[in-house]
């Protein structure tokens, strides 16, 4: 996993999500659509270093914040703020779209 990108769980989600602008990616390793998302989620996080921080949630180890947020198709994308959903898509998409998500939700 690219070092830029923070993997999330029960035991961290809350104070790390808790402040600032996050990307969080939920996919799971038997994933198509989760693998070819992937690589574009890393140049996001290139892309966005020290604006926006970057998380991942493997739902299969997870399972609990799948739940919590809804997440029922992978791979899904939400955008938080201090906390907050703002924003979700939901599908494989490219670099582009995804820093497009990320400035519509945290303008």
């Amino acid at each position: 996993m690219n070092k830029k990108i923070i993997e999330l769980d029960a035991s961290n989600f809350e104070e790390l999500t808790s402040k600032g602008d996050w990307a969080i990616d939920f996919w799971a390793e038997w994933c198509g659509p989760c693998k070819i998302m992937s690589p574009e989620f890393d140049k996001a996080a290139e892309e966005l270093d020290g604006k926006v921080k970057f998380g991942k949630i493997n739902v299969d180890k997870e399972f609990e914040l799948a739940q919590r947020f809804e997440v029922m198709s992978i791979p899904a994308m939400v955008i938080m703020r201090n906390g907050q959903e703002k924003d979700r898509t939901v599908g494989a998409i490219g670099k582009k779209d995804i820093l497009s998500a990320i400035d519509r939700a945290v303008k």
